[in-house]
């Protein structure tokens, strides 16, 4: 056998080493923050470079982990009701959002995302934010492992914890805190919905001092929480689940 052979199958043995080493990892990784809160994500940090950056005094990330069944039931409905009404039925992808956002896309103007709640959790615990494919095919990969490994109460408690509700805010209880001066537990219908109105943008938007536009879709979002049915829509997400009087 020629050193030619030879060096190619070693470099093939070396690159499925290195898929599978790779592949172990990343299982072992979701599989630690299934139990384990996630003590920071990248966009986090890098929120705080740039708050450091504009600031030269010490920039700060509002930010604290609280159980599911720590926050009031209102918050996923909430969320469900504006970012993911498809949430309980799909596994981690709504075909039919990321398809009208491609087409959206293609005539152009503002960017428009399809993602899912379980897509943005892998992006945003796992990944850098970026619009490469590359990205895109790996927050994909991470999406179907949370799916399998967490499922969606984990996967609804980490978004929650993680979402960004305003300038270096993070996570419903810091929000509740900062914008009520109550925890998640005690938070009502329209305070959660008016949470889940900034999440598209929370540097443009703020629950703080929402504009007539963040009312307004606070407002919509309140509807479609009732139209959902109310927190008996996401009791199965819920643990020691009560129904809100």
């Amino acid at each position: 056998m020629s050193k030619k052979r030879i060096g190619l199958r070693q470099l093939k043995l070396l690159f499925v080493k290195l898929v599978l080493s790779l592949f172990l990892l990343s299982v072992a990784w979701v599989l630690l923050y299934k139990w384990v809160d996630p003590p920071a994500t990248l966009h986090m940090v890098k929120r705080r470079a740039e708050a450091g950056k504009a600031d030269k005094n010490e920039p700060t990330i509002k930010q604290t982990s609280v159980s599911l069944d720590e926050m009031s039931d209102q918050l996923p409905l909430a969320v469900v009701a504006s970012e993911d009404q498809l949430f309980l039925q799909h596994s981690g992808f709504d075909m039919d959002a990321i398809m009208d956002a491609f087409k959206r896309n293609q005539k152009g103007g503002n960017i428009r995302g399809g993602s899912t709640i379980s897509q943005q959790v892998a992006k945003n615990v796992f990944l850098w934010h970026g619009r490469s494919y590359l990205r895109k095919a790996v927050e994909a990969y991470f999406t179907v492992l949370i799916e399998l490994i967490w499922g969606k109460e984990r996967i609804m408690e980490v978004y929650l914890n993680i979402a960004e509700m305003g300038d270096g805010v993070f996570g419903v209880e810091a929000a509740s805190q900062l914008y009520f001066k109550k925890s998640a537990k005690d938070i009502g219908r329209q305070q959660a919905a008016l949470l889940a109105a900034v999440l598209p943008n929370p540097i443009k938007y703020s629950a703080k001092n929402p504009s007539g536009f963040v009312l307004r879709k606070r407002g919509r979002i309140a509807r479609a929480m009732g139209r959902l049915g109310g927190t008996t829509y996401i009791k199965t997400i819920l643990p020691g689940y009560e129904e809100t009087k």
